[in-house]
């Protein structure tokens, strides 16, 4: 078969069938670019196009946040301390690889949701559409599959916006008001995606983060998903559905016990199949590798051990791969304690191993 671009590629595997070979994309770490950088590769560069990955686009160009006034509270050569258009205080360090450091938040009870709310509006001046227009064409050409964010649900809610802890307290106590941020968020969202969609730009997909789960478990149980959170969900698959686009959600964390509700309601595309944590990617294969396509399942945590890694990927690739419905990728981030060399390496056997 000849080589193709990576729309086709995609399209193939997400339709179930074989391609030239598995799609292949991940996500460094930005100190993993910068030990790159140091090690070899030019300054700048497509990381995607330097180490010949597939070519995929993923865009968070609508803003659904309440447009809290942004500033800089402390900054110094390690880190940076800021206060977010969501009105969260958030700590992060330049050079190392983390999450941020949630200090402070805005929203911490209805009365300031309330407030909050009226400030979220839709305009179509919430899109970055001089980003959209300078670069659009030019990946659509290239045979980039392309995919729009849609940003909401739980993990907006607690981690960016209101805090964990908050949020999880309220989920039983008030649980109306959660989901009153669920639907605030995901409509104003799509009312976004369909002003781009109707000025005639096309995407595959519309994607979207909600970390349902951690290490062993998750962070509510499977009635209060079907109850509070699903619904949301099935919206979003709708709505893509409807606009021609595929549904691709990443979770990290283990959300084994959620994945039969995703499947019934039509999700096309699930990542990163977080092992570590619990997820299991050859009984997700078994069961729904006809329905759902798999991107991840690949450890991280073997890249301290090269071998390791490339055992993993010869036993884990040729089997997740069978009658499509595999993207290669580690089940999360690329840390930089990966060299330049090392990812090349990963590069080069995930083709071998990816081949039909």
């Amino acid at each position: 078969m000849k080589e193709l671009t990576t729309r086709e590629r995609v399209k193939l595997i997400v339709e179930h069938k074989e391609a030239d070979r598995c799609p292949i994309i991940d996500n460094p770490w930005p100190t993993a670019i910068e030990r790159w950088e140091r090690e070899g590769m030019p300054k700048g560069a497509d990381f995607q196009d330097f180490f010949g990955m597939d070519k995929y686009c993923r865009w968070h160009i609508c803003d659904n946040s309440p447009r809290y006034p942004q500033e800089v509270v402390e900054e110094t050569n390690d880190y940076i301390i800021k206060k977010s258009k969501w009105g969260v205080t958030m700590k992060n360090w330049k050079h190392a690889g983390s999450t941020p450091e949630f200090i402070d938040f805005t929203i911490t009870s209805r009365d300031s949701w309330e407030k909050a709310k009226a400030r979220m509006t839709p305009s179509k001046d919430r899109i970055e559409w001089d980003f959209l227009k300078a670069n659009y064409k030019k990946n659509r050409e290239a045979g980039a599959w392309m995919g729009l964010v849609n940003w909401f649900g739980f993990d907006v809610t607690h981690s960016w916006m209101v805090g964990t802890e908050r949020v999880l307290m309220t989920l039983i106590e008030d649980p109306e008001w959660m989901q009153d941020m669920f639907r605030a968020h995901l409509e104003l969202n799509l009312s976004q995606i369909k002003l781009i969609l109707d000025e005639g730009y096309k995407f595959d997909e519309v994607f979207w983060y909600d970390d349902m789960g951690y290490k062993y478990n998750q962070f509510f149980s499977l009635d209060m998903y079907r109850e509070l959170l699903k619904p949301f969900h099935k919206q979003c698959i709708e709505f893509a559905h409807a606009n021609g686009m595929k549904a691709h959600l990443h979770s990290c964390g283990d959300v084994m016990p959620f994945v039969p509700d995703l499947v019934g309601m039509g999700l096309d595309m699930l990542n990163p199949l977080e092992v570590k944590a619990g997820m299991d990617p050859e009984k997700l294969k078994k069961e729904f590798g006809d329905k759902l396509t798999f991107m991840g399942g690949l450890n991280a945590m073997s890249y301290k051990i090269p071998q390791m890694m490339w055992d993993e990927m010869r036993h884990l690739i040729p089997m997740m791969k069978t009658n499509g419905g595999y993207i290669v990728a580690t089940d999360h981030s690329i840390p930089d304690s990966v060299s330049l060399t090392q990812f090349q390496e990963f590069i080069r056997l995930a083709k071998e191993l990816g081949k039909y």
